[in-house]
């Protein structure tokens, strides 16, 4: 028998913005869509809550050496939050902490208490999240009853809109906002709770738009499942995006194909007229993207994340 290690999965490249179902983690759904494709390598590009729907985006192959591009995103959401209830999870699985009456609640007073959550802010993240505590994840910590002492952190809200307000004694609103990374919508939910005296949490999640891409671009678990199953590999496929689609944001550089064959040995390239610094998406006069690159003082672009195309 041969000791030779098989592959598993297909060296399958590309970009699968999913549209999460409601009651999956996002590691569970990755895995789904994995298996799907038959890839033999996949990542997604920040985690969802398992009560969150929407944009997903998973990088099969080469494309996972730009998610952390993804990561650092904006993304945009819109929210249901119930005030007048407050739980340990800050969403609607979690035990019940505190109720308050909120039938004397009015929209206005929404409204105001909202503009102290527009711009840059500080923001402590919750327990029930996937940030580590001396290597263990804090939601582990927070099962066991273990609360731990986190730093605040600085994110920028660009837009938070009161979408509806829907009064009683359990008050409801509807949100959108745009955020940057690492922004926990949970937080802004028990925040504006405790600004409003009432405590509050989420009830529903969608995530609109993480980067560059948006619900327009998605796919479910079910249409990939139904492919699947009458044989239409191709038009899965079909369904990736390239790997260059993480990075369009970034300016482009072209180089000739021998400046190409030195970046790919890993040589930094002179390049006519080269923004001023930073990291550029960098391809050649034909087109094909090469990876990412970074200017260099001198105006010359380094490697940074090149793609591997054939002898995989």
């Amino acid at each position: 028998m041969s000791r030779q290690r098989q592959r598993r999965g297909r060296p399958l490249d590309g970009i699968l913005v999913l549209d999460k179902p409601e009651g999956m983690s996002s590691n569970r759904a990755l895995q789904v869509a994995k298996r799907l494709y038959g890839a033999a390598k996949a990542g997604h590009t920040g985690s969802l809550d398992p009560l969150a729907t929407g944009v997903l985006p998973l990088c099969f192959g080469e494309a996972t050496k730009f998610s952390q591009f993804l990561l650092d995103a904006d993304k945009a959401y819109q929210s249901t939050f119930v005030l007048g209830v407050a739980t340990d999870t800050g969403d609607a699985e979690g035990q019940v902490l505190q109720t308050c009456d909120t039938a004397a609640m009015t929209e206005s007073q929404v409204a105001a208490a909202l503009q102290a959550f527009r711009g840059e802010i500080e923001q402590t993240p919750p327990m029930y999240s996937a940030i580590k505590h001396q290597g263990q994840p804090l939601y582990k910590l927070a099962r066991q009853g273990v609360e731990v002492e986190r730093k605040a952190r600085t994110v920028v809200i660009q837009q938070l809109e009161l979408l509806a307000f829907r009064g009683g004694c359990r008050a409801e609103v509807d949100i959108y906002l745009e955020c940057s990374k690492g922004t926990y919508v949970r937080s802004i939910a028990e925040d504006l709770g405790r600004a409003l005296g009432c405590g509050a949490h989420v009830t529903s999640l969608r995530r609109s738009k993480a980067g560059p891409f948006s619900l327009a671009d998605s796919v479910s678990l079910t249409t990939l499942e139904a492919l699947k199953a009458n044989g239409r590999e191709a038009q899965m496929d079909a369904l990736l995006l390239p790997a260059d689609a993480a990075v369009k944001a970034l300016p482009l550089v072209k180089l000739s194909e021998s400046g190409g064959f030195y970046m790919r040995q890993g040589q930094a390239i002179q390049v006519p007229n080269a923004p001023c610094g930073g990291m550029v998406r960098v391809a050649l006069d034909s087109g094909e993207f090469l990876g990412v690159g970074e200017i260099l003082d001198d105006g010359r672009v380094a490697p940074r994340r090149l793609i591997v195309t054939g002898g995989r």
